[in-house]
C-alpha cells in the first residue's frame, strides 16, 4: 500500500483528500502546516507528497527545498496544488523540479490519475535506477580503502589501522616503527618486460611483504612503486633491522615471471613511534624522508629517520629557488596529450601538461616541482601562465583547423582556493577571445573533498561561464555518489590504473563498465586514461566509452608535434 503525505492548510481540503485517498487504497497522512510536513516526511518517509504552495510560515516551495537538501528524500514524487492558474506560479515549481501539479479546484480521479501515474514511473524507473546506482557506488566505494592491483589497504586504510594500532600502543606503552619500502628497479622492469610484467611482480612483492610481515604487523600499497608496513609492539630498534633485513632479503630472492626471471632491490625508510612522532602523516613523512636518504647511500639498504633529515635537501633548496625565475626565463613548456573521439579515431581536443627543464636537475618530475610551488604560493602565477598560454594555443588551432578542439587544464586544490579564480579565469577568456566551451578544467576528487561546499559553489560558477569541469582519476579518491550527483561536472576520467588491468584483474572490467554505466545515467561523458593496447581500446568501446587517452596514440608531445598531428588528421 502506496503511502501519501498531504500538505494542506485548509482543514477541509486536507480532510477530504485524506479520505478520497483512503477510498482509493492509499495510506494517506495529513499535515495541516509546512512546517509540520517536512517533520512528517522525514519520520515516515512516504512514496509520494501532495502539498499546497500557499501555505503561512512556510509555503510549498519551501518545503520542497527542504526536503530536497536530503539526497534520500530527492527520490520522493511531488506534486504541487495551488488555486493559483498562472503560468509563473506553475513554472517555477517545475524548475524547482516538482513532478506535477495541479490547480484547484480538481477532481478526485485528476489527483487519483497523477498519482497513479507519478508512483508507476517511480516504481518502475527511479526506484530500478537507484537500486544500479546503489551497486556501483558500492563497488566503487572499496576502491577509496584498497588498492586494484595488490588487494592491500591503500593509504586511507592504513591510516585508520594505524589509529587502531596507536590506540593499544600507548595503552600498553609499546613501540611501533613506520616503514616506506621503494623498488629501485620497478621502472625499468615496466620498460623492458612491458607493464603486465610490472603488475605481476607488484603483485609477488606484495605477497613476500604479507608473508614476512606475519598475521600482527600491517602492510599496505601507497604509491606505484612504494609499500609501506606499520611493525607492531616492536622491543627495540634491533628488532625492527632484523625484521627489515629479513623484508630486504626476501625482496632481493629473484622472480619468475611471464617467463622472465627478474630481480629488483629495495630501499627502506623507517621511523619510529613514540621517538619520532605520534602523529600519522608525519611518521609516514619521515619514513618517506630516511628512505630517499637510503636511495642516495645504495640499493638493498635501510635508513632509520633523523631530525637533521628535517632540513631542505639540496635539490629542494634548488627547486624553490629555481621557481623564482623559472618563468622569467621561459623554463617551463607545455606539452599536450592528444583525446581521441572513441567514435572516429579522430583527435577531438588534448590534455595540457607543464615540463620544466632546470638549468641544473634538468628535467623536473611535476610531482617534485608541483607541491614546492604550492607551498611557495608560485602555483598561482605559474597556474595563470598556463591557462593563458593554453587558451592562446587553442584559440590559433582553431583558427588553423576545422576540428573543433577542447583542451584541458589541471587545476590544484590551491588554485580552487582562491577568492579571484572565476575572474581570473573568464577574464583570460576574454583577452584570448577563445570560446568558454573549448576549456575544460580537470581537477582531482582529493582537491574537491577538501572544501567540497565551497568546490561546488566555485565550479558552478565556472560552468555558468560555459566551462567544462572535468574529475580526473576517478574511483581513487573519497567521492560518494551523493557528492558525485551534486558536483557540476561533465566529464568523468577513468584512472589509469583500472584500465592497465583491466584484463588481467575481472573486477577492474566490472569497475569500469560501471563507472561508464553510471556516467551515462548521469549525463556525463567519459574518458579512459593510459590506454596503451588495442585490446583495451576495442574494449572501452565495446563498453560505451566516448575517449581516450594514453600511449596507444601518443604520450604528450610539444606544440610541434602535436600540430602534425591535425595536419595530417592522424588518426586511431
Amino acid at each position: 500500500m502506496a503511502k501519501i503525505l498531504v500538505i494542506e492548510d485548509t482543514e477541509d481540503l486536507r480532510k477530504g483528500i485524506v479520505q478520497s485517498l483512503s477510498c482509493l487504497g492509499f495510506e494517506a497522512i495529513g499535515a495541516e502546516n509546512g512546517k509540520t510536513g517536512v517533520d512528517l516526511a522525514k519520520m515516515h518517509f512516504p512514496d509520494l507528497i501532495v502539498c499546497d504552495i500557499m501555505m503561512p510560515e512556510i509555503d510549498g516551495y519551501q518545503v520542497y527545498e527542504i526536503l530536497h537538501q536530503d539526497p534520500e528524500m530527492m527520490v520522493i514524487p511531488f506534486i504541487f496544488l495551488s488555486a493559483k492558474a498562472d503560468r509563473l506560479d506553475i513554472r517555477k515549481g517545475m524548475n524547482l523540479g516538482a513532478d506535477d501539479y495541479l490547480a484547484k479546484p480538481f477532481t478526485t480521479a485528476e489527483l487519483a490519475d497523477a498519482i497513479t501515474s507519478r508512483l508507476h514511473k517511480k516504481n518502475t524507473i527511479v526506484d530500478p535506477y537507484i537500486a544500479e546506482m546503489k551497486s556501483a557506488t558500492d563497488q566503487i566505494s572499496s576502491l577509496a580503502y584498497q588498492d586494484a592491483l595488490t588487494k592491500l589497504p591503500n593509504r586511507i586504510l592504513l591510516y585508520q589501522k594505524f589509529q587502531q594500532a596507536l590506540a593499544i600502543a600507548k595503552r600498553r606503552q609499546q613501540v611501533m616503527a613506520i616503514l616506506c619500502i621503494n623498488l629501485c628497479q620497478f621502472k625499468s622492469v615496466n620498460s623492458t618486460f612491458g607493464y603486465s610484467t610490472g603488475d605481476l611482480l607488484l603483485q609477488a612483492v606484495a605477497e613476500r611483504l604479507l608473508e614476512v610481515a606475519g598475521q600482527e604487523n600491517i602492510v599496505a600499497r601507497i604509491n606505484a612503486d612504494v609499500f609501506s608496513m606499520i611493525l607492531v609492539n616492536v622491543l627495540d630498534k634491533k628488532t625492527v633491522e632484523d625484521q627489515v633485513k629479513a623484508i630486504l632479503t626476501s625482496l632481493a630472492s629473484p622472480y619468475w615471471l611471464n617467463d622472465h626471471k627478474i630481480q629488483v632491490q629495495a630501499t627502506i625508510g623507517i621511523a619510529l613511534y613514540p621517538d619520532d612522532q605520534s602523529d600519522f602523516g608525519k611518521l609516514l613523512s619521515h619514513a618517506e624522508m630516511a628512505m630517499g636518504f637510503a636511495k642516495q647511500s645504495r640499493k638493498d639498504s635501510y635508513h632509520f629517520y633523523e631530525v637533521e633529515m628535517g632540513a631542505k635537501s639540496e635539490q629542494n633548496n634548488l627547486i624553490e629557488k629555481g621557481l623564482n625565475t623559472a618563468l622569467e626565463n621561459s623554463e617551463f613548456q607545455i606539452f599536450y596529450q592528444p583525446k581521441i573521439n572513441l567514435i572516429t579515431g579522430r583527435i577531438m581536443g588534448a590534455e595540457a601538461l607543464l615540463r620544466w627543464h632546470h638549468p641544473e636537475l634538468g628535467m623536473v618530475d611535476p610531482n617534485v616541482f608541483i607541491p614546492i610551488a604550492e607551498k611557495t604560493g608560485h602555483i598561482i602565477e605559474i597556474g595563470n601562465w598556463i591557462l593563458e598560454a593554453v587558451c592562446t594555443q587553442t584559440r590559433t588551432w582553431q583558427d588553423l583547423h576545422p576540428i573543433p578542439l577542447k583542451v584541458s587544464v589541471n587545476l590544484s586544490a590551491f588554485q580552487l582556493r582562491q577568492a579571484d579564480l572565476v575572474q581570473t579565469i573568464t577574464q583570460i577568456l576574454k583577452q584570448t577571445q577563445l570560446d568558454p566551451n573549448c576549456l575544460e578544467l580537470e581537477l582531482t576528487e582529493t582537491s574537491l573533498m577538501d572544501d567540497i561546499e565551497s568546490a561546488i559553489a566555485i565550479l558552478g560558477e565556472l560552468k555558468a561561464v560555459g566551462i567544462k569541469i572535468s574529475l580526473d582519476d576517478f574511483g581513487t579518491g573519497y567521492s560518494s555518489l551523493n557528492y558525485l550527483k551534486r558536483l557540476p561536472l561533465d566529464i568523468l576520467k577513468i584512472d589509469r590504473s583500472f584500465i592497465n588491468d583491466v584484463f588481467q584483474a575481472p573486477q577492474n572490467a566490472t569497475i569500469v563498465t560501471t563507472i561508464i554505466a553510471m556516467a551515462r545515467g548521469l549525463k556525463l561523458r567519459v574518458i579512459a586514461e593510459g590506454v596503451e593496447t588495442q585490446e583495451q581500446f576495442n574494449f572501452l568501446r565495446e563498453q560505451g566509452c566516448q575517449a581516450i587517452q594514453g600511449y596507444l596514440f601518443s604520450p604528450a608531445v610539444p606544440v610541434e608535434q602535436f600540430e602534425a598531428f591535425l595536419a595530417e588528421d592522424k588518426r586511431l
